[in-house]
């Protein structure tokens, strides 16, 4: 455990209410709160820069995803400006978590997201 747990689960918890809005100005507030403004995100599938595309991803993601809702999978592990944590995409309606992921994210003094390093470790065939 490090001194700044908090401050990496505050983080952490910013970001899933970003991946959980679901209307577009919910999204893009919700961005802007866990984000610098020249925040990134990337994972295997994307790579964008700044809160407007970091808002689109997301609202491509509930498209695709209709019903689902992002939650995480264990603890916030965190030291210095970085923390960790798993995830998954879960269906509200049967329980079923098609997509699982491990994030790493970079955070400015504030707390906010400088950056997210994305892995995917499940996801649905075909995808």
């Amino acid at each position: 455990m490090t001194a700044h747990t908090d401050r990496h689960e505050n983080a952490a918890a910013r970001y899933f209410e970003a991946w959980n809005a679901t209307r577009r100005e919910d999204i893009e507030k919700a961005v802007a709160a866990a984000w610098t403004e020249d925040g990134g995100y990337t994972d295997p599938l994307v790579e964008v820069r700044g809160h407007e595309q970091i808002a689109a991803v997301i609202a491509a993601a509930h498209e695709q995803f209709p019903g689902f809702v992002f939650r995480p999978l264990g603890a916030v592990d965190g030291h210095h400006d970085t923390a960790r944590f798993g995830w998954e995409l879960v269906n509200e309606q049967d329980g079923s978590a098609p997509v699982a992921g491990f994030d790493v994210v970079t955070l400015d003094d504030e707390g906010r997201i400088r950056q997210v390093l994305g892995f995917l470790d499940r996801v649905p065939a075909g995808a």
